[in-house]
């Protein structure tokens, strides 16, 4: 059973149905389903489905490429070159009578090993061959987003605009992660699912090993806790699997887990101990395509002052409860509800989730079709009278008003107290002071919990309950 992705079946389908030979790439970050939608898509039904081996030299990729050709019916030699192997491909093809030959190649990136000559083989079959047919769908997947962004999509030889689909696989939002636990009847109220969310993001992969007979701390602790626990090591995984060098960009992820607003360029060079050239521009590139940072501005400033974030949801919880759990709990998480440490964490974790459904947010503002920018805002600390003050999330938008989207966690229904009025009060004060801005200032309050009906609620122009992110 497939969740969501909709748009994305619809661009894969208009390929297929296409009067040319198409090639499409299919990308997205580690477990997040792509090898899944290709497949149920087109029913586990191809001319030809390989994938590549991870971590292997050359002569196993090609033993694997002569065992995925007998698989489809076709019995070769061993190739010794990957023009060779294509050619064994070419053959394949020739005897299929389908009237689209679907060729899904998965985890591509893992074949292009050092001096394979891979790329070139690649440019050779699709150039000098497929794209003059008419019958070829060429479907390429792998989890290695930079490779697939930058050897295929920005390539700047032979396959130079040769990818005519290109077809990113995110992350579930809360929406499709709501519809997975109805369809695996999870029993899980919303609370739960944010929560849930908050932990493992919208990765379908982690949401299946949630049993459903467990509550949702003791599943937390088996799967992240427990040593034998199914995403245990997953940190470690996560990173190696994606990049041929991980080291520096879990330096990079490593300093930005320890800033909660994000750093600049030369701030994250700085905390994370790498040399200071244009890789580090090409990782944060690839970070952000993977989807585990993002980068923005603080409004008034210009692209050069961008500020890296950490957003990936599993990420987060790791370095604030994996990585230090000197005490090898098994039970962590059921011992740590209700803890400050917890709620800590909830109110952050939160935050990453509101970040992730800013399109949500605009659709409960009614500002969906207003051309808008998202950013942020943070004034530094004057004296001890002028502390510093912060807004993770403001939209800026066409219509001549500024959000200033105030976020905040509770289980139980919120007040909003004299104390906190005056801190967000004061919070548009100074914006306002230092920005001089042209535009209505609106403040807009999301609450995780209903939130209670008083005289400094009015102080808001919109309250958004957590539900809107489901929408």
């Amino acid at each position: 059973m497939m969740i969501g992705r909709i748009a994305e079946k619809e661009k894969l389908i208009k390929a297929y149905e296409s009067e040319y030979s198409q090639f499409v790439t299919v990308y997205g970050r580690r477990r997040v389903g792509k090898t899944f939608f290709v497949r149920e898509t087109f029913n586990y039904t191809f001319t030809f489905e390989h994938a590549g081996l991870a971590n292997s030299p050359m002569k196993k990729q090609l033993k694997a490429w002569q065992s995925s050709l007998k698989n489809a019916g076709r019995k070769v030699a061993l190739p010794k070159t990957w023009i060779e192997a294509f050619d064994q491909l070419k053959d394949l093809i020739k005897e299929d009578c389908s009237s689209k030959k679907v060729i899904f190649i998965d985890e591509m990136p893992w074949m292009d090993t050092l001096h394979s000559g891979f790329i070139a083989a690649l440019e050779n079959f699709w150039n000098g061959w497929a794209s003059g047919r008419k019958d070829i769908l060429l479907i390429v997947c792998g989890s290695a987003t930079s490779w697939i962004i930058n050897k295929l999509i920005k390539n700047h030889g032979g396959l130079r605009g040769r990818v005519a689909t290109k077809i990113n696989i995110k992350s579930f939002t809360l929406k499709e992660c709501e519809e997975y636990a109805e369809a695996f009847k999870l029993g899980m109220s919303r609370r739960q699912i944010l929560e849930s969310y908050m932990i493992m993001g919208g990765v379908p992969f982690y949401w299946t090993f949630i049993d459903r007979g467990k509550s949702l701390a003791q599943n937390i602790d088996d799967m992240f806790f427990n040593p034998d626990g199914d995403l245990h090591n997953e940190y470690d995984d996560l990173y190696a699997s994606l990049f041929r060098n991980p080291g520096p960009y879990i330096k990079i992820i490593g300093a930005l887990g320890t800033k909660r607003v994000g750093l600049s360029r030369d701030e994250i060079i700085s905390a994370a101990g790498v040399p200071d050239n244009g890789n580090v521009s090409t990782m944060l590139e690839d970070l952000e395509y993977c989807g585990f940072i993002r980068k923005y501005n603080h409004i008034g400033f210009k692209k050069k002052n961008a500020i890296y974030q950490l957003m990936d949801p599993f990420t987060l919880f790791y370095f604030k409860f994996m990585q230090n759990n000197e005490r090898n709990d098994e039970h962590f998480w059921s011992h740590n509800q209700g803890t400050p440490l917890y709620y800590n964490w909830c109110g952050l974790a939160f935050e990453r989730v509101c970040l992730h459904h800013v399109a949500q947010i605009k659709a409960a503002l009614g500002i969906e079709g207003i051309i808008s920018n998202v950013c942020s805002w943070k004034s530094e600390s004057i004296d001890s009278n002028m502390k510093g003050a912060q807004i993770d999330l403001v939209i800026e938008r066409n219509d001549n008003v500024i959000d200033l989207c105030e976020i905040k966690y509770t289980k139980e229904k919120f007040t909003i107290s004299a104390e906190y009025n005056e801190n967000i009060q004061n919070k548009r004060a100074r914006f306002i002071e230092e920005l001089k801005p042209d535009q209505a200032i609106h403040l807009i309050l999301i609450s995780a919990s209903e939130v209670h009906r008083n005289d400094y609620s009015d102080e808001f122009q919109k309250i958004i309950h957590a539900d809107a992110l489901f929408l």
